[in-house]
C-alpha cells in the first residue's frame, strides 16, 4: 500500500489567529449574554471546517451544535443541519413541534391541504398571506429549544455549508439569526463564497442578514506565500525542498489542495498535477480496484452514506467490502463518523469522484439506489431520495410516485418550500409518464390544488393563484361536485390574499356555492358556506351572511368539519358585534375560540381572539382590550404562532393598547421587532406601530429614521401608511418643522384616497395633526408679520378641518357608529382649528380633553397643555396652572420628554409652577423670570404684540417690562439693551 501523507487536521493551526481571535471574541460575549451570529465566507478548501473545529475544541462550559448541509439530491431530510446539530439533545421530547425535525420522532398525522386546521385565513384584516402553522411552531420551537439551553450553558451552533442549504434551512435560521438578543448563543454559518453565482438562492439571505445588529461577516481569505509555505513545512515529513516549495506555490493558498498535493507527492509518482480534479482523481486511481468501486458508489448518494446502504448497493462480499473502505479510510479519502456513517473528507473529493462517472455507469448506480430505496420507503426522507435517484436513472413512473410522495412527507414536517419543489417535479413529469404508470389515487387536478395550496403558505401568493387557475382548468366531468367545489374554493383562497382581486373572488366563490348549495351536507359544503358567510360579511349584507353562516354551522356539526363551524362561528361573532349585540357577541366570540381550539384550528382560534379584542377596542373599552389581547398573546405563544398573521395582528394591537392606556412599558416590550428588515410587511407595521411610542418618547433622531425608512413600505399595506403619516407629521411638528408636517399629512391622505376611498376614518386622526401644522405655520407667519402666508395658512387649516367634518359624516365606521377614538380625535381637530386664529378655544379643547378621558392617556395630555395655553389666553391662569399640573403629572410618569418640555415651557412664561419641589434660586438674578423671559424674546426680532401673544400678557405690559431691563442696562433702545445683554453673558 502506498504511503499515507499526514492531513493538516494533525498539526497546529496555521495562520488564522485573527480570525479564531474574532470568533472567540463573539463566543466570549455570548457568554455574557450578549447573543451574535458570525457568517464566515471562504472557498472551497480554504480551511473553514478546520477552523469551525478549533473553535468548537476550545470552547469550554459551552453546549457545542453542529450541522451540515448536503448538496442537493443528497438527502430527502428538510432541515437537515437542525435535524443533525439537534438529535443528540435529550430534551427534546416535551416539544411536540420538533417531531417535524427529528427522524427518530413521529411525524404528525397527514392533513388534506385546506381542510380542518388549514383554513385560509378568510376573515384577515386586509390582506395577508397565508402561512404553515406547523412550520411557524416548528421555528418557535427551536427557538424556544436554543434560548432554553442557554440560559444553562452557553451554546454554540454551527451549520456549515450553507450554501447547500435547502429553503425551509434557509428561513428557519433567518428566524432564528433575526430574535438573537439576549441569549448566550453564538451562531456561526459557513459557506462557499466561490459557489454563489447571481442567481443563488442564499445570496438574498446574505443580503438581508447582514444588515442584522446580531450578525457580523468574517471572509476566510487563502493563505499568503508565506502563510502557505509555513503550512506545506508543517504538513511534510521528508519531502525535499523542491517539492515543498512547488506544492506551496501550487496551492495557491488553499489549505485542501496543498494536502491533495502533498499526498501526490508522498507516493512513488513525484509529477504534480496542475488542476485540483487532476489531483483528486490521481489519488482515486492508486486505490484497488474494489476501493474505487465503493468510492464510486459511494459518491452517487452524496458526501454521507450509511454503512448498510453503502454494503447492499456495492453488493460486495462482507470480507471485500470492509477490506476496501478500510483503504479509503486510510488514504483520508473517507472518514468514519460514530453513527456508522462514512463521509468523504471534503466534499469536494465526492464531486470529482461522481463527475468522473461514465453516464452509463451513473445510471446504473443511480437506478440500484432507487430500488433499494423502494424497500425503505417508512425511513425518513425516503421518498424524496428516490425520487432523486429514480429521475437520475430515467425511471419516470417510479419519480413521479415518489415526488408525490415527498411532497405530503415536507408538507408533514413543516416544510412548504420542500413540498413545493417536489409537486412542481411531479407535476412536470405527468405528462411525461403514460395514464396508466401513473397513481391512481390522484389527479393532476388535486396535485395542483395542492400545489397553490403549498405555495400559499411558502410566501408565494402570486404563484399559488396560478396553480389554482390551472387546477380550475383540469377539472373533468369524472369529478364530484364537491371536488370541483374544493378545486374553486382554493382559488377563492389564493385570490382573496392578494389586493386587486375582490370581483374575483366573489365570482368564483359563488361557482364553488353553485356546485354544492343543492347537495346534502358535506365537509366541503360546510366549507364553502363558511367562506361565503365570510364574504358576505365583507360586502356588509349582514343578514345574508349571518343565514350562511347558521347554514355553515349545522352542515359543519352534520358532516363533522369542526374547522368549518369554528370559522363560521367566528363569522357570527363578528356579525353580533357589529349589531351592536356585544353581550352575544362575547358568548359568540368564546364559542369560536372553544370549538378551534378543539380541533386544533389555531388560526380560527387566534382570529377569533383578535375580534374580541377588537370589539372592546372600538367601544373604547381599552383595559379589557388590553385583558384580552395579552390572552390572545399567550396563546399565540403557547401554540408557537407568535408571529403567525393574526400573532402578529394580536402583537400590534397590544402595542398600540399599551402605549393608549399609558403602559408604555409593556408597548416598548410589544413594540420590539422580532428581526429580519422591514421590507417584510408584517414587521413593517409591527415598525410602524412602535413609532407611536419612540416620537412621544421624544427619541426623534431614531423615529427619524425609522419614518423615513419606512415611507419606501407604504405600499406593502395601507396601515403602515396611515399609522407613519401621522406619527411622521408629529415627529415634524416637535422638531419645529411644521411645514413638514403638512408635507407628511398631505403625502398620507393622498394615499389613503387612492386606496381606500375619501373618506377613510384614520384621515380624522391625520387631519387633526395637519390642522395643528397649520396652526402653527400662522403662528410662526405671525411673528414675522407675514399676513399672506398666515392667510394661507388659516384657509388650508380649515379647509383641512373641514375634510376632516366630511370624513366623520362619511365614514363607515367598522360597528356601524363613529366610536370613542374617532370621536375624541373628531373633538381634538376641531379644537386644533380654534388655534388657526390665536391660543384656542378653552371650550373645544376641554371638549377634547373629555373625549380622550375614555382612556387615552398621552392624548389627553396633550389636550390638556393646549387647553391650558387656551385658558392663559383667556387670562384664566388659575384653571391653566391645574390643567398644566396635570399634563405634567402623566408627562412625566410617562417619559414623554417633548410634552414634558412644553408643558414646562409654557409654565414657564406663564410664571406658573409645576411642582412644590420645583428647586429655590441659588443666586441673584438681574432680571425676574418674566423680564428675561422678555428679553430672550426682543432679542429673538419679535415686536410687543408678539411678545404678548407669546407670554400671555398684555402690549402694555410688555412695554413696562422693557423699561425696567433698559434700565437696569442702562440702555435707552431695544437693541441697545439686547447688544449689553449678550456683551454681559446674560442672554445665550
Amino acid at each position: 500500500m502506498p504511503l499515507v501523507a499526514r492531513l493538516g487536521s494533525g498539526i497546529p493551526l496555521v495562520a488564522r489567529d485573527r480570525e479564531l481571535t474574532r470568533l472567540r471574541a463573539a463566543l466570549a460575549q455570548a457568554g455574557e449574554g450578549k447573543a451574535g451570529a458570525v457568517l464566515l465566507a471562504g472557498d472551497a478548501g480554504v480551511g473553514k471546517t478546520r477552523l469551525m473545529d478549533e473553535l468548537a475544541a476550545g470552547a469550554d462550559d459551552t453546549i457545542v451544535l453542529m450541522g451540515r448541509c448536503l448538496d442537493a439530491g443528497e438527502t430527502g431530510l428538510p432541515y437537515l443541519p437542525f435535524a443533525e446539530a439537534l438529535s443528540t439533545l435529550k430534551d427534546v421530547a416535551n416539544r411536540p413541534a420538533l417531531a417535524m425535525l427529528l427522524p427518530q420522532l413521529a411525524l404528525p398525522a397527514e392533513r388534506e391541504p385546506g381542510t380542518e386546521g388549514m383554513i385560509a385565513p378568510s376573515l384577515v384584516p386586509g390582506r395577508r398571506p397565508e402561512q404553515d402553522v406547523g412550520q411557524l411552531q416548528l421555528f418557535d420551537a427551536v427557538l424556544g429549544l436554543l434560548t432554553d439551553l442557554s440560559e444553562r450553558q452557553r451554546v454554540l451552533f454551527v451549520v456549515e455549508d450553507l450554501h447547500w442549504a435547502d429553503a425551509s434551512t434557509r428561513y428557519l435560521l433567518s428566524f432564528l439569526l433575526s430574535r438573537l438578543r439576549s441569549q448566550r448563543i453564538l451562531i456561526v454559518c459557513t459557506y462557499r463564497a466561490d459557489d454563489l453565482h447571481r442567481s443563488h438562492p442564499l445570496r438574498p439571505l446574505l443580503s438581508e442578514l447582514v444588515r442584522l445588529p446580531a450578525v457580523d461577516r468574517l471572509d476566510l481569505t487563502p493563505f499568503n506565500a508565506a502563510d502557505a509555505r509555513r503550512f506545506v513545512d508543517a504538513l511534510s515529513d521528508d519531502l525535499p525542498e523542491d517539492v515543498i516549495q512547488q506544492v506551496a506555490e501550487r496551492s495557491e493558498g488553499n489549505a485542501f489542495f496543498a494536502e491533495e498535493l502533498i499526498a501526490v507527492a508522498t507516493c512513488d509518482d513525484r509529477t504534480l498535477p496542475s488542476a485540483l480534479a487532476d489531483v483528486l482523481l490521481s489519488r482515486v486511481e492508486l486505490l484497488s480496484p474494489e476501493a474505487q468501486h465503493v468510492v464510486r458508489v459511494a459518491s452517487v448518494w452524496g458526501r454521507r452514506v450509511r454503512h448498510y446502504r453503502l454494503h447492499e448497493v456495492t453488493g460486495m462480499a462482507d470480507l471485500a467490502f470492509d477490506t476496501a473502505l478500510r483503504e479509503l479510510v486510510q488514504h483520508h479519502l473517507l472518514v468514519v463518523n460514530d453513527d456508522e456513517v462514512y463521509s468523504f473528507r471534503h466534499a469536494l473529493v465526492r464531486e470529482a469522484v461522481y463527475g468522473d462517472l461514465l453516464p452509463g455507469e451513473r445510471v446504473r448506480l443511480h437506478a440500484a439506489y432507487a430500488r433499494h430505496l423502494a424497500q425503505r420507503l417508512d425511513e425518513r426522507g425516503s421518498p424524496a431520495a428516490l425520487a432523486h435517484h429514480a429521475f437520475e436513472s430515467h425511471d419516470l413512473p417510479q419519480a413521479l410516485k415518489a415526488s408525490i410522495q415527498a411532497s405530503k412527507e415536507a408538507e408533514r414536517a413543516g416544510a412548504p418550500a420542500e413540498s413545493l419543489r417536489y409537486l412542481e417535479k411531479a407535476l412536470n413529469l405527468w405528462n411525461a409518464v403514460a395514464e396508466s404508470d401513473r397513481p391512481s389515487d390522484v389527479d393532476e387536478s388535486v396535485l395542483l390544488r395542492r400545489a397553490s395550496w403549498v405555495a400559499g403558505t411558502a410566501g408565494q401568493p402570486e404563484r399559488a393563484v396560478a396553480f389554482a387557475r390551472s387546477a380550475t382548468k383540469a377539472i373533468s366531468s369524472a369529478q364530484t361536485p364537491e371536488e370541483a367545489a374544493e378545486i374553486w374554493l382554493r382559488l377563492s383562497y389564493a385570490l382573496a390574499i392578494l389586493d386587486g382581486n375582490e370581483v374575483e373572488h366573489f365570482q368564483v366563490l359563488g361557482k364553488a356555492f353553485d356546485l354544492v348549495v343543492d347537495r346534502d351536507p358535506s365537509p366541503t359544503r360546510a366549507r364553502v358556506l363558511a367562506g361565503k358567510a365570510s364574504s358576505l360579511r365583507q360586502q356588509r349584507d349582514d343578514d345574508a351572511a349571518r343565514e350562511t353562516a347558521e347554514l355553515a354551522i349545522a352542515d359543519g356539526q352534520a358532516a363533522n368539519a369542526p374547522g368549518a363551524v369554528a370559522d363560521a362561528l367566528g363569522t357570527l361573532a363578528i356579525l353580533d358585534d357589529h349589531a351592536e349585540r356585544h353581550d352575544k357577541a362575547k358568548v359568540s366570540f368564546e364559542r369560536a375560540i372553544k370549538a378551534s381550539r378543539e380541533v386544533g384550528a389555531f388560526n380560527s382560534e387566534l382570529r377569533a381572539w383578535y375580534y374580541y379584542g377588537l370589539m372592546h377596542y372600538d367601544q373604547g373599552e381599552l383595559a379589557e382590550a388590553a385583558r384580552v389581547f395579552n390572552e390572545a398573546g399567550d396563546r399565540a405563544k403557547e401554540t408557537g404562532l407568535t408571529w403567525s398573521v393574526f400573532g402578529l395582528e394580536i402583537r400590534i394591537l397590544q402595542v398600540l393598547v399599551h402605549y393608549y392606556i399609558g403602559d408604555w412599558d409593556y408597548a416598548a416590550w410589544a413594540s420590539e421587532p422580532p428581526g429580519m428588515s422591514v421590507s417584510s410587511t408584517v414587521l413593517a407595521r409591527l415598525a410602524s406601530a412602535s413609532t407611536h411610542l419612540t416620537v412621544s418618547r421624544g427619541d426623534l433622531a431614531e423615529s427619524e429614521r425609522m419614518i423615513t425608512k419606512l415611507r419606501s413600505d407604504w405600499h406593502r399595506d395601507i396601515q403602515i401608511a396611515l399609522i407613519n403619516g401621522g406619527t411622521g407629521a408629529e415627529l415634524a411638528l416637535w422638531r419645529g418643522r411644521p411645514e413638514l408636517a403638512v408635507e407628511r399629512v398631505t403625502d398620507a391622505l393622498a394615499w389613503a384616497h387612492k386606496l381606500g376611498g375619501p373618506w377613510m376614518l384614520a384621515g380624522i386622526r391625520i387631519g387633526a395633526i395637519g390642522i395643528a401644522a397649520h396652526a402653527e405655520i400662522a403662528a410662526k407667519a405671525r411673528r414675522k408679520r407675514d399676513a399672506e402666508a398666515e392667510k394661507n395658512a388659516v384657509e388650508e387649516g380649515h379647509k383641512l378641518a373641514e375634510h376632516v367634518r366630511l370624513t366623520a359624516e362619511n365614514g363607515k365606521p367598522r360597528a356601524g357608529v363613529l366610536g370613542p377614538e374617532g370621536r375624541a380625535w373628531l373633538a381634538r381637530a376641531l379644537a386644533e382649528e380654534s388655534r388657526l386664529g390665536g391660543s384656542g378655544d378653552p371650550a373645544l379643547w376641554q371638549q377634547a380633553v373629555d373625549e380622550f378621558a375614555y382612556g387615552v392617556v398621552f392624548e389627553q395630555a396633550l389636550c390638556r397643555w393646549r387647553l391650558a395655553e387656551a385658558l392663559l389666553g383667556a387670562d384664566r391662569r388659575e384653571e391653566a396652572a391645574e390643567q398644566l399640573r396635570q399634563a405634567d403629572e402623566v408627562a412625566t410618569r410617562l417619559k414623554a420628554i417633548p410634552l414634558l418640555e412644553a408643558v414646562a415651557a409654557c409654565a414657564k412664561r406663564a410664571r406658573i409652577t409645576l411642582r412644590a419641589d420645583e428647586p429655590a434660586r441659588e443666586h441673584v438674578d438681574l432680571f425676574t423670570p418674566r423680564e428675561r423671559d422678555v428679553l430672550a424674546l426682543v432679542a429673538a426680532g419679535r415686536t410687543n404684540r408678539e411678545v404678548g401673544e407669546e407670554l400671555y400678557i398684555s402690549e402694555k405690559t410688555v412695554s413696562v417690562h422693557l423699561s425696567r431691563i433698559m434700565a437696569k442696562l442702562g440702555a435707552s433702545r431695544r437693541a441697545e439693551a439686547v447688544a449689553i445683554a449678550y456683551d454681559r453673558g446674560l442672554l445665550e
